[in-house]
């Protein structure tokens, strides 16, 4: 299981610590040092049946300064693709990939429910 985020975030720290708890097993990515590949990005979304923009960081500063919320509606999606891969902190964290599921953000009940646990 790969374990996208980056370390200053305190979602991402509520779900390593959730992970840690429930004895998950997997490797972890800095998001901002290793930001994930275009190819990368395109399987993880195909996987997870997630709408494109499910994979931006809306609250992000990056996000707010390139003003993507006016860009990406008219941007095509290798586009939006392209743009995701350059910058680790576009991308919406954390990322949990795992056997047949993509997660992103952490909302505790949809983690549970993909690994299986209460």
């Amino acid at each position: 299981m790969l374990f996208l985020c980056y370390p200053k975030c305190t979602t991402c720290q509520k779900a390593k610590a959730f992970l840690e708890e429930a004895g998950v097993k997997y490797d972890l990515r800095d998001i901002k040092l290793e930001n994930p590949t275009e190819a990368e990005l395109r399987e993880w979304h195909a996987k997870s049946g997630l709408p494109l923009k499910r994979f931006f960081n809306t609250s992000g500063l990056q996000y707010k300064a390139l003003e993507l919320s006016k860009r990406l509606p008219s941007m095509t999606e290798d586009e939006q693709f392209a743009l995701l891969s350059t910058d680790g902190m576009l991308v919406k964290r954390p990322i949990l990939v795992g056997d047949g599921f993509v997660l992103t953000g952490f909302r505790q009940p949809e983690w549970e429910a993909a690994l299986g646990r209460k």
